[in-house]
C-alpha cells in the first residue's frame, strides 16, 4: 500500500503538536520524559521539532500521559486553524459480529 503524500497542512499540524508537547515539557529535561514514557529521546526531539508530522498513535498517547495532557486537547489544539474538514463522528458505531 502506498501512503499519500502529506500535505503542508500535515507538516504544520505536526510541527503544531510538537510546539504543544515542548511546552508542557516545561523545564523537565527531553531524557527525563523520554525515558518515564518508554520512547527514545531522538524520537521524542523528532517529535518535538516536528521532523515527524505523524508520529504513532500510542507514541503520542505515551508521551501525553507523561505530561498529563488529554488526547482529546492535543486534537483540538492541533486542528483548529487547518482546512475545513468534517470532524464529526457518529454518536454509535455499528457493531461487528
Amino acid at each position: 500500500m502506498v501512503r499519500p503524500p502529506l500535505t503542508s497542512w500535515d507538516r504544520e499540524r505536526g510541527r503544531q503538536l510538537g510546539r504543544l508537547l515542548r511546552e508542557a515539557r516545561g523545564e523537565r529535561s527531553m531524557v527525563e520524559v523520554a525515558a518515564a514514557c518508554g520512547v527514545s529521546v531522538d524520537a521524542l526531539r523528532k517529535i518535538e521539532t516536528g521532523r515527524v508530522p505523524t508520529p504513532a498513535l500510542f507514541t503520542v498517547a505515551a508521551v501525553a500521559a507523561t505530561l498529563a495532557i488529554s488526547l482529546d486537547d492535543l486534537v483540538a489544539a492541533c486542528r483548529d486553524d487547518g482546512p475545513e474538514q468534517d470532524w464529526d463522528l457518529p454518536a454509535t458505531r455499528p457493531r461487528a459480529i
